[in-house]
């Protein structure tokens, strides 16, 4: 027999915890689904837990990364920085809304490179960042609504270029994927 403190909403909200978390990025329908509960239920736990909604979630962890940034200012970035480690790796989401989407429908490539270039010079610790050369492939058409998750790592450097790979993903789907040069060139004293 299960105890008063060991009620299944007890465990649910606990586990809602947990997984908002690990995962910030959760929609309250993706949790509804995960819990096998409605979305109204959801949204009743996350009230009760002080857990604000997933725009709120999201603008939070991205003002808290966007910090450390020195190579751009947070208007420059296309999409919504989710985390970062200066020299290493930086993460941003993307929402696709209409007017980055062609007349059928498809995102327009311009989009997804502009997210990636940004989020290569971003990831580099410096004042001044420069794109020195890109290649990048397109793996399947986005679509209006989808998310964009894009990653960059830095894979090496020399002096001050970096060579960065950017991934970018909808779900578990790879969608774009690009490897940047780029150059932190030093500051000329005057």
């Amino acid at each position: 027999m299960m105890s008063q403190s060991q009620s299944p909403k007890k465990i649910r909200q606990k586990k809602l915890k947990e997984y908002l978390q690990e995962n910030p990025f959760l929609t309250d329908d993706d949790l509804a689904e995960i819990f096998g509960v409605s979305v109204q239920t959801i949204r009743l736990d996350r009230l009760a837990l002080g857990i604000p909604e997933v725009r709120k979630r999201i603008k939070s962890v991205a003002e808290e990364a966007f910090g450390g940034v020195r190579s751009l200012d947070e208007g420059e970035l296309l999409g919504k920085l989710l985390d970062i480690e200066l020299g290493q790796y930086a993460v941003s989401v993307m929402d696709i809304t209409k007017e980055m989407v062609s007349e059928h429908g498809h995102v327009r490539g311009h989009v997804l490179y502009a997210q990636a270039s940004s989020l290569a010079i971003a990831v580099i610790d410096s004042e001044i960042v420069l794109t020195g050369s890109a290649r990048v492939r397109f793996k399947r058409p986005v679509l209006l609504g989808e998310k964009v998750i894009a990653k960059a790592t830095v894979k090496t450097r020399k002096g001050a270029s970096y060579l960065v790979s950017v991934h970018s993903k909808v779900d578990n789907d790879l969608v774009f994927k690009g490897h940047f040069i780029m150059v932190a060139p030093e500051k000329k004293r005057q």
